[in-house]
């Protein structure tokens, strides 16, 4: 490098902010006394499992098989990070988009991404992907309806990203018995997009959804919440108007950890293919006539576009989405 000293170094940090003497480290330990007090610092977290929880809204106490982390750790996967060369990493690729196609099937949509941080994350950015291709082609542009039993958490979310780039959100009612009030949706006809959830934040699945594309018309895109652990149940949202599904992986491959990872799904029509967020994986052939697999559409990611990119998410929750991918 060039340098005369270590002071050469650190001469770009001022003076009166370097730290002057040896640093306030404890002394060595040996590996016994680093167990234990591992230990203590572990007993002082929350465990769910000795207490009764009443928190969560979307998270969710699941059985998650004991296999599950064990592949997980493994050295193949162990890293949320995809490699700037990725397609070097076959088995990895492969395994990312495995999990797009059982998000795809579950919600009957043809497009899924390889997750977004959470299901507030994943909100929020279907809402600004809604907006980026609808607002010149509708009545009402840079504006967006969603439910007003959106828990706060995730409107939160929805506000900060969406109170900065111009984006008005507009609430829909709900009558007394927690159903949408269908009458009242017709507002949102001509505007950017609606986001509903399904079930809704009471446990409720409203049946009047579905009817929800004749009332917002074709133009203005329709955004649904799921609970992912319903969709082998109810009927997908794909197949009654949905243009983009997003929700809580969590409850797939992962237990509540009072602060630990999780993450969140999308997926969409091929109308918001390239303006939305997140990686893709596609499968191609290779010049051997092989499968092969490879990120797709690249360019609309923030390592490539940086400020001019869809999204800030990058490395997102890969690892924790193919902890999903092996408890599906």
């Amino acid at each position: 490098m060039g340098l005369k000293s270590m002071d050469d170094l650190f001469d770009d940090i001022p003076e009166k902010i370097r730290s002057e003497g040896p640093l306030p480290l404890r002394a060595p330990q040996s590996e016994e006394e680093i167990i234990r007090d591992a230990q203590k610092l572990l007993g002082a977290n929350v465990n769910l499992d000795s207490r009764p929880s009443f928190l969560s809204a979307g998270l969710a106490r699941n059985f998650v098989p004991s296999m599950v982390p064990m592949i997980a750790t493994r050295g193949e996967f162990l890293t949320s990070y995809t490699p700037y060369q990725p397609e070097v990493s076959q088995g990895m690729l492969q395994a990312m988009w495995e999990f797009q196609t059982m998000i795809s099937e579950l919600v009957e949509l043809p497009i899924s991404n390889v997750s977004m941080y959470d299901a507030s994350t994943s909100a929020a950015e279907a809402i600004t992907c809604a907006v980026r291709v609808k607002s010149k082609k509708v009545e009402k542009p840079n504006t967006v309806f969603i439910s007003e039993l959106v828990p706060p958490h995730r409107l939160s979310v929805i506000e900060n990203y969406t109170q900065g780039v111009g984006i008005e959100i507009m609430k829909l009612p709900h009558g007394s018995d927690g159903l949408l009030d269908l009458e009242m949706a017709s507002s949102a006809f001509g505007s950017c997009a609606v986001y509903v959830e399904q079930p809704n934040s009471f446990g409720i699945l409203d049946e009047g959804l579905m009817r929800l594309r004749e009332i917002v018309g074709e133009k203005t895109a329709i955004i649904v919440g799921v609970d992912v652990t319903t969709l082998g149940l109810i009927e997908p949202p794909g197949n009654w108007g949905a243009d983009i599904v997003v929700g809580e992986g969590q409850p797939f491959g992962i237990g509540p950890t009072a602060g630990g990872p999780i993450y969140g799904i999308f997926a969409c029509t091929k109308d918001f293919l390239r303006l939305m967020p997140g990686r893709i994986v596609g499968q191609s052939i290779d010049t051997n006539g092989k499968t092969a697999y490879t990120l797709t559409l690249s360019t609309r990611e923030q390592h490539i576009r940086r400020h001019r990119a869809t999204s800030n998410i990058c490395s997102n929750e890969t690892l924790i989405a193919l902890m999903g991918a092996m408890h599906m």
